[in-house]
C-alpha cells in the first residue's frame, strides 16, 4: 500500500510539472525570458517521467532463479565494463578541461565537464535500466505478447527521456548561467567526447563477442544462437546493451545538444536573442511531444509492435509540427515562415531516411531477399550481394540530406541572407532531432527485446514465450536499422550547421576550394573516415580473434560443457572483450580530436596566415563530412542487410538453418557486425566531435 501511495505521489507529481510545461508552450504566449523555463521544465519532465517508468519496470517481477542468475551475469557485465571505461575517460575529461581552462577560458572548461558528466549519466542509468528490464520481459512474456513488448518499451523510454532531460536541461542551465553561446559550445564538446568513446569502446566489445560467439557457437559446434554452453554468449548480450544502448543513447545525445548549440550560435547572430531560443522550445515542444505519444504506443496480443512504435512517433512528430507553427508565428512575423519550413524539412528529411533505411535493410523487401538469394552460390556472392545494396542504399539518403540542406537554406532567406539561410539549416537539424526521445526509445527497445529472447533460450522456457520474444525481437532488429538511419541523417545535417557555425563565428564568407591549402584540407579531411574504419574495424578483428581462441580453448579443454556437465567461464569472455574495447578506442578518439587542431594551427603556421589555417581547416571538415556520410551509411545498411539475410534464412527460407546457405549468410553477417555496430556508427560522432573542436577553439584559429 506504501508503495502505491509514492507511486501515485510521483506520478501527480510528474503531471503537475508536466502539464505547466505544456501550458507555458502551448497556453501563453511564449517570450524570451519564459523559454528558459520551458526548457528547464521540460528537462525535469523528462526526468521525472524516467524516473516512474524506472519504477513500474523494478516493480515487475524477473523470472525465475535461472533468469534472475542470467540476467545478473548481463547487469554485472555491463556495468564492470562501464565502470572500467569510464575510470580512463575520467583521466582523459579531466586533462582536456585544464587544457579548455588554459588556453581558452574557466567557463568553458566548466561547460566541457558538464557535458561530459550528463552524457555519461545518460548512459550509466539508460544501460543500468535496460539490463535489468531483460529478464523482466522474459518473464511477461510467460503471460502474453503486449505485458513484455510494455516492459521492453518502458526500458527504452527510460534511455530516450534520460538523454534529452540530461541534454536540454544541462543546456539551458549553463545558458541562463553564462549567456554566451561561445561558451556553451563547451557542453557539446564534453558530450561528443563522452559519445565517440562509448560508442567506438562499445562497439569493438559488442562485436568482438559477437563475432566470436557466431564463428565457433554457431558455424562450428553448430549450437544455437544464444545457447548457455557458448562462453561468449553473455558477453554478447552484454555488448548489445553497451553498444546499442549506452553507445546509441551517446550518439544521439551528441547530435541533439550538437544541432541545439549550433541553432543557438547562428540564431544569436542573426536573430539575437529570439533566435538564439527558438531551438530550446522547439525541444521543450518535442519533450512533452515525445511524453504525450508514449501513451498511444499500444498493441493488442496478436498485434503489431511495429505498427505501435510507427503511431507514436507519428503522434509526436506531428504534436512538434503543429506547436512550432504557432509558436514561429507569436515570436516572428510572416516575413520569417520560412523559420517553420526548415523545420518541417528536418523533419521529413528524417522520416524519409528512416524508411529508404528500413527498406533497404528489411527481408520484408527484395534487396535483402536478393543478398539470401545469392547465397545460393557461395560466401563470394552473398559478400558482393551486400556491398551492391550497401552502396546503392548510400545515394538516396545522401540526395534527401542534400535537398534539405537547399531547402532549408533557401526557405529563411537563402542567397539574399546566407546568415538566415544557414540558420535555416541548423533548425532542421534541431527539428529532425526535437523527437529524439521518442527515437532513442523505440531504438533501445530493441536490445531490451533481444536480451529477453537470449534469456528465454538460456532458462529454457517454452517454445510459446521464445516465440513471443523472437516477435519482439525482429521489430527490434527493424527499428535498429532505422535508428542508425536516423542517427547517420542527424550527424549529416548537425555537422553541417556546426560547420556553419564555425564559418559564421570566424567571419569566413568563403572559403576557396581552389587554393592548395584549402585543397589539402579537403583530400587530408576525405581520407580520415577511412582511416577511422581502420582503426576500428581492425580493433574488433583482433578483439574477436582473441575471443575465438577463448572459445576454442574452453570447448576443447572442457568438451562436458555441450553435454551440460559443467558451466563455461563467461567472465573469462567478458573481460577479453572489455580490455580490447578499452585499449582500442584511445586511438580512434585521438584522431578525432586532434586532427582539426593539426589542421587548423598548423597549416595556419606554415602558411604564415591564420586565415588560411582556418579555411583549410573548414575544407577538411567538408571532406571528412561528405565522404564520411557516405561511408557511415554504406556500411550500417549494408551490415544490417546481411544480418536480416541471415535471419530471413533461419525462417525456412533458401535451405534454412544448417543448410550452406545458411553458412554463407552467417559468414556476410560476421563481416557486417563491425560494418554496422562499429565503424559505420562511430562515424557519425567522428563528423561531429570534428565540427565542435573546431567551433569550440575557433578564436585558437584567428589568434
Amino acid at each position: 500500500m506504501e508503495t502505491k501511495k509514492r507511486q501515485a505521489f510521483w506520478e501527480v507529481l510528474f503531471w503537475i510539472v508536466l502539464l505547466a510545461g505544456v501550458y507555458m508552450s502551448f497556453g501563453v504566449y511564449v517570450t524570451t525570458v519564459k523559454s528558459i523555463f520551458i526548457g528547464a521544465i521540460a528537462g525535469v519532465t523528462a526526468l521525472l517521467f524516467a524516473a516512474i517508468r524506472t519504477y513500474k519496470i523494478m516493480s515487475k517481477k524477473n523470472g525465475n532463479e535461472t533468469m534472475r542468475t542470467i540476467s545478473h551475469h548481463i547487469y554485472t557485465g555491463a556495468m564492470a565494463f562501464l565502470k572500467r571505461e569510464y575510470k580512463i575517460l575520467s583521466i582523459f575529461v579531466i586533462a582536456v578541461a585544464i587544457l579548455l581552462g588554459v588556453f581558452l577560458s574557466i567557463e568553458t572548461a566548466i561547460c566541457f565537464l558538464c557535458g561530459a558528466i550528463c552524457s555519461a549519466l545518460a548512459g550509466y542509468i539508460g544501460m543500468s535500466v535496460s539490463t535489468k528490464a531483460n529478464a523482466r520481459t522474459a518473464h511477461a512474456a510467460e503471460k502474453s505478447l503486449n505485458k513484455a513488448f510494455r516492459v521492453a518499451f518502458s526500458g527504452g523510454v527510460v534511455m530516450g527521456m534520460t538523454v534529452v532531460g540530461l541534454g536540454l536541461l544541462g543546456l539551458t542551465i549553463l545558458y541562463w548561467i553564462f549567456k554566451d553561446h561561445e561558451i556553451v559550445n563547451g557542453f557539446a564538446l564534453g558530450a561528443s567526447s563522452i559519445a565517440l568513446f562509448a560508442r567506438v569502446g562499445g562497439g569493438i566489445f559488442t562485436k568482438a563477442a559477437d563475432v566470436g560467439a557466431d564463428l565457433v557457437g554457431k558455424v562450428e559446434a553448430g549450437i544455437p544462437e544464444d545457447d548457455h554452453r557458448n562462453p561468449a554468449v553473455i558477453a554478447d548480450n552484454v555488448g548489445d546493451n553497451v553498444g546499442d544502448v549506452a553507445g546509441m543513447g551517446a550518439d544521439l545525445f551528441e547530435s541533439y545538444v550538437g544541432s541545439i548549440i549550433a541553432a543557438i550560435t547562428l540564431g544569436a547572430i542573426c536573430l539575437n536573442l529570439q533566435g538564439a531560443f527558438l531551438p530550446i522550445v522547439i525541444s521543450g515542444i518535442g519533450i512533452f511531444a515525445s511524453i504525450i505519444a508514449v501513451y498511444f504506443v499500444r498493441t493488442k496480443e496478436n498485434g503489431s509492435p511495429m505498427k505501435a512504435l510507427q503511431i507514436g512517433t507519428t503522434v509526436a512528430m506531428i504534436m512538434v509540427i503543429i506547436a512550432s507553427y504557432f509558436l514561429i508565428m507569436n515570436w516572428f512575423s510572416k516575413a520569417y515562415i520560412g523559420i517553420f519550413y526548415a523545420l518541417l524539412i528536418g523533419i521529413a528529411a528524417g522520416t524519409i531516411i528512416g524508411y529508404l533505411t528500413e527498406y533497404f535493410t528489411s527481408y520484408n523487401y527484395d534487396p535483402v531477399k536478393n543478398i539470401a538469394k545469392s547465397t545460393e552460390t557461395g560466401t563470394a556472392t552473398t559478400v558482393i550481394s551486400g556491398l551492391d545494396v550497401g552502396m546503392l542504399s548510400t545515394f538516396f539518403p545522401m540526395a534527401i540530406i542534400s535537398i534539405a540542406t537547399i531547402g532549408a537554406f533557401l526557405a529563411i532567406g537563402g542567397m539574399e541572407s546566407y546568415s538566415l539561410g544557414v540558420y535555416g539549416i541548423s533548425i532542421a537539424a534541431v527539428g529532425m532531432l526535437s523527437t529524439v526521445g521518442m527515437i532513442v526509445a523505440v531504438d533501445a527497445y530493441g536490445p531490451i527485446s533481444d536480451n529477453a529472447g537470449g534469456i528465454a533460450q538460456m532458462a529454457n522456457l517454452s517454445e510459446v514465450v521464445r516465440e513471443r520474444t523472437d516477435k519482439l525481437d525482429s521489430v527490434g532488429n527493424t527499428t535498429a536499422a532505422i535508428g542508425k538511419g536516423f542517427a547517420i541523417g542527424s550527424a549529416a545535417l548537425t555537422a553541417l550547421a556546426l560547420l556553419c557555425a564555425y564559418a559564421t563565428v570566424l567571419d569566413l564568407e568563403n572559403i576557396d576550394i581552389l587554393n592548395p591549402f584549402v585543397t589539402s584540407g579537403i583530400l587530408f579531411g576525405a581520407a580520415l573516415p577511412f582511416l577511422f574504419c581502420s582503426l576500428t574495424m581492425g580493433a574488433v578483428g583482433r578483439a574477436a580473434g582473441k575471443m575465438v581462441n577463448e572459445v576454442r580453448r574452453q570447448f576443447k579443454e572442457k568438451p562436458e560443457i555441450m553435454t551440460g556437465g559443467c558451466q563455461p567461464d563467461y567472465k573469462k569472455c567478458v573481460d577479453i572483450s572489455t580490455k580490447a574495447a578499452i585499449l582500442e578506442m584511445l586511438l580512434p578518439g585521438i584522431l578525432a580530436i586532434g586532427a582539426p587542431l593539426i589542421v587548423g594551427l598548423g597549416i595556419g603556421a606554415l602558411a604564415g596566415e591564420k586565415i588560411i589555417g582556418a579555411q583549410a581547416l573548414g575544407g577538411m571538415l567538408m571532406g571528412a563530412i561528405a565522404t564520411g556520410v557516405c561511408l557511415a551509411i554504406m556500411m550500417a545498411n549494408t551490415g544490417g542487410a546481411w544480418d536480416n539475410a541471415k535471419k530471413y534464412i533461419e525462417e525456412g527460407h533458401f535451405g534454412g538453418k544448417g543448410s550452406t546457405q545458411h553458412a554463407a549468410s552467417v559468414v556476410g553477417d560476421t563481416i557486417g557486425d563491425p560494418f554496422k555496430d562499429t565503424s559505420g556508427p562511430s562515424l557519425n560522432i567522428l563528423i561531429k566531435l570534428m565540427t565542435i573542436v573546431s567551433l569550440v577553439c575557433a578564436t585558437l584559429f584567428m589568434g
